[in-house]
């Protein structure tokens, strides 16, 4: 069976059976990994096994890319890599100094960061703007001078959405690269490429792994041109390439995607409409809710779910949904999101001065248990910190 054409199955079934591959030697259904570092040259000097040094290249990150690629639907393929920074930063990195940025003001934190403090010092020009508003975006978008488009949605912590399709057209017109974050809704929910974006990437230590066990990152292509090969140069220059063990267990992950992210979305509504009700609760933050103000907009990109986050304002302010963090058993509080357990953050506190997140905050990351009992466990300590 062979991986370059993989059989006419469904993305599900696909993902479960590791693309239906089968190792040749062993006929072991689960994929070996490929620990080497280096590989045995031809008599002729050659490589005709395809690999040559472990540092632009691995089997078994190849198996778990292509299973990335199929999710994807990605022609260039996908590229992984040692953490999400990594591989959004190589984006960056494959830009010119003196080439023009525009990113969200919602967005992952640390990237934000990076790219305010970081990509300017070899003289990228980055503007953050609200990419939700595509007034505002295509304001920010200059002709000739801007480069790339970097969107995130659902955007980190708010859940902000922005309309692929629209910021595609927008940065197309103005001869720039589109380039979505979709670490928050999973191929399974979103595809970009599809809507029109160059590149999507993932943290693919949070949804794509599942299992809070894995750091990891990765790309997926729309097309094989030069940024795409200067993107792959990026990876293998600087060493950024995911390691085989890590690798084995995303692929591990990645074959109970769709059974994770359909229960863990499931909860996720369920606790967003509970909590839009709820006595002590401000507001909630969910794509999934009419009252979202980018709910139609998602409904409309975002396939069989909203994700599996959700954000709630504590009546109280600051202290109250500190104090509540505190006081919950089942959630754990801990950095990161997508896992099979749930995980709530105060997320201001983390983000520290400058954040747009506001101090009555909670993150709230769905995992498959029971949703009743993560809706007790938070509902007594909301009432416990008010």
């Amino acid at each position: 069976m062979s991986r370059e054409t993989p059989p006419a199955w469904s993305k599900r079934s696909l993902a479960a059976q590791a693309m239906g591959h089968i190792d040749p030697l062993t006929k072991a259904v689960v994929p070996p990994i490929h620990l080497a570092s280096t590989y045995i040259r031809d008599p002729d000097n050659q490589y005709s096994s395809g690999y040559c040094y472990g540092r632009p290249d691995n089997a078994t990150v190849r198996e778990a890319e292509a299973v990335l690629a199929m999710l994807e639907e990605a022609p260039a393929g996908a590229l992984l890599f040692g953490s999400g920074m990594a591989a959004a930063t190589a984006v960056f990195g494959a830009l010119d100094p003196g080439d023009h940025v525009v990113a969200p003001t919602v967005m992952y934190w640390a990237l934000r960061r990076w790219l305010g403090q970081e990509a300017t010092r070899w003289g990228l020009k980055v503007d953050f703007v609200a990419t939700d508003d595509l007034n505002a975006l295509r304001a920010a978008v200059i002709p000739g001078k801007t480069k790339l488009v970097w969107l995130e949605t659902p955007a980190n912590p708010l859940w902000t959405i922005t309309d692929i399709a629209a910021a595609a057209e927008i940065a197309h017109a103005a001869g720039a690269r589109l380039a979505v974050d979709s670490t928050a809704a999973s191929p399974v929910v979103t595809r970009p490429l599809a809507l029109g974006a160059d590149v999507v990437m993932h943290s693919a230590t949070k949804v794509l792994n599942g299992h809070s066990d894995v750091i990891a990152g990765v790309l997926a292509g729309a097309r094989i041109d030069a940024f795409w090969a200067r993107i792959q140069s990026v990876r293998s220059s600087q060493g950024a390439i995911l390691g085989p063990f890590e690798a084995y267990l995303l692929l591990r992950g990645l074959r109970t995607l769709h059974l994770r992210i359909a229960a863990q979305m499931a909860g996720a509504a369920a606790l967003a409409e509970r909590f839009a009700a709820h006595p002590y609760v401000l507001a909630v933050l969910y794509p999934g809710l009419p009252e979202h103000p980018g709910h139609a907009v998602a409904a409309r990109q975002m396939e069989g779910g909203f994700g599996t986050m959700l954000s709630i304002r504590v009546k109280g302010g600051e202290a109250a949904a500190i104090g509540t963090a505190a006081r919950v058993a089942l959630w754990k509080r801990a950095t990161s999101l997508g896992g099979v357990e749930s995980l709530i953050e105060h997320r201001a506190s983390v983000e520290g001065p400058g954040t747009p997140c506001p101090p009555d905050l909670l993150r709230l990351s769905t995992g498959i248990e029971d949703p009743d009992d993560l809706f007790a466990d938070l509902d007594a300590a909301l009432r416990g910190a008010a």
